[in-house]
């Protein structure tokens, strides 16, 4: 008697379980059917520009038949109107279309576009009216031709600069030097043919810098930018390193100083300046004054005259 009474408990904990599990479900399903569910397949897109690219925006549970459906574009946090009143507008219009049921794709995708998406969905009649689903698109661009800065002649032994910038690609551009053709490592000693190269290379700035060049770095250079979009290179051009002889600048200075005295003394004696000092009237010594004769000084006749006198 005793065992039936507590089989029959059993049961009856068993049944109300189960009955708990059903009301359970029944009330999951009733939700589901008068929710808005939205979901995406993904939610960090990205393309390249001038590419097609898809915003999906999957409506997995609704039971209005004719929900709203709008879809924003955020950037630097303000929100703006891409698709509204079953129109797409904004900066998208004439270059995106709706695929139902709330699929956003843009055709014809460019660098502006790089931005948050928010799918909205409005259902009035669900127990649940409103979901929304936020989508983080990447536009991604090819970089131009880098602009590239290569000195044609260098001393040996001193210092060199390489510039190389880009500043359209998206992401940000990583640089590649290229010498005779041959990659350049980002570390020397890496490579047998640049071991004895004393340089530094950032791939973040694209520059290059010798510290002290060889006169095996003459030779052609050139830059490339490179993103996940792709690269653009800058024409190849010619860094020649040439030597100092010091004893030969020392003689060649000498030289010209040498031709300098000698056309200045030439000029010189052309002018006159090394010639005799002639007599002028302010330095003349009159003779010694003879007997019987008596100078005087006139206006007239020029600086002096003698006068003849007979004594008797």
């Amino acid at each position: 008697m005793y065992g039936q009474i507590e089989h029959c408990i059993d049961s009856k904990m068993a049944l109300t379980r189960l009955a708990c599990i059903l009301v359970l479900l029944s009330t999951h399903c009733y939700f589901n059917v008068l929710a808005v569910i939205l979901k995406t397949t993904n939610d960090a897109p990205w393309a390249n520009e001038f590419e097609s690219i898809e915003l999906s925006c999957l409506i997995e549970s609704i039971s209005t038949k004719n929900p709203r459906i709008e879809w924003k574009k955020i950037k630097d946090g303000e929100p703006s109107y891409v698709y509204f009143e079953k129109k797409i507008s904004g900066d998208l219009e004439g270059r995106a279309r709706i695929r139902e049921p709330a699929t956003l794709v843009i055709t014809n995708a460019t660098r502006s576009d790089s931005a948050s998406y928010r799918c909205e969905v409005s259902a009035q009649t669900d127990l649940k009216s409103f979901d929304e689903i936020l989508i983080n698109l990447v536009i991604r661009v090819k970089p131009v031709v880098p602009k590239c800065a290569v000195p044609k002649s260098v001393p040996v032994g001193t210092a060199a600069e390489l510039r190389c910038v880009e500043d359209q690609g998206f992401p940000k551009s990583q640089y590649q030097w290229f010498r005779n053709k041959e990659e350049i490592p980002d570390d020397p000693k890496t490579s047998s043919k640049f071991i004895n190269s004393s340089y530094t290379l950032n791939a973040e700035t694209g520059t290059l810098k010798f510290s002290a060049v060889r006169m095996n770095d003459s030779a052609e250079y050139f830059c490339r930018a490179k993103n996940d979009a792709g690269h653009s290179e800058c024409g190849p051009q010619t860094m020649e390193i040439y030597d100092i002889n010091i004893a030969r600048i020392i003689l060649g200075v000498l030289v010209v100083v040498l031709l300098c005295i000698t056309v200045g003394l030439c000029f010189a004696y052309k002018r006159g300046y090394f010639a005799s000092q002639k007599q002028t009237g302010n330095n003349y010594k009159a003779p010694a004054k003879g007997e019987g004769v008596d100078y005087v000084r006139t206006e007239d006749e020029g600086d002096f005259r003698h006068k003849s006198s007979f004594v008797i």
